[in-house]
């Protein structure tokens, strides 16, 4: 059982940078794949991008390739979200989720695919 607490959050201009933080508890992180995901008012809560159990592979939605980067360090039980070049649209509830994927290297995009949740930290860009 893993338990996730997001942290980092806040508000920035267009153009900032903001790095958010995943801190999980209990023994098995290491052998989770990680995810964040996002919540814009009014809208559904969309992937944003994964990393591996390991570290070595991450994929990304269109929207944020290139401006975001997810990171993990499995020795202290954290994955982190870098965000460069925020744009107004870019603000939501920002979400970390995990899923056991020991050994995987196909990391998933889908909601329900993901077991564990956060309870999310809001980003606002301003424009």
């Amino acid at each position: 059982q893993v338990q996730l607490a997001e942290s980092g959050g806040g508000l920035v201009q267009a153009g900032g940078s903001l790095r958010l933080s995943c801190a999980a508890s209990g023994r098995t992180f290491s052998m989770y794949a990680m995810g964040w995901f996002r919540q814009a008012p009014g809208k559904e809560r969309e992937f944003v991008g994964a990393i591996t159990w390991s570290g070595r592979s991450t994929v990304y939605a269109d929207s944020v390739k290139g401006r975001f980067t997810i990171s993990r360090d499995n020795a202290k039980g954290t994955v982190y979200l870098q965000m460069t070049s925020l744009k107004p649209e870019d603000t939501a509830v920002y979400y970390c989720a995990g899923y056991e994927a020991a050994g995987v290297q196909v990391l998933r995009t889908t909601r329900n695919s993901y077991e564990h949740w956060g309870q999310g930290t809001q980003v606002t860009v301003s424009s």
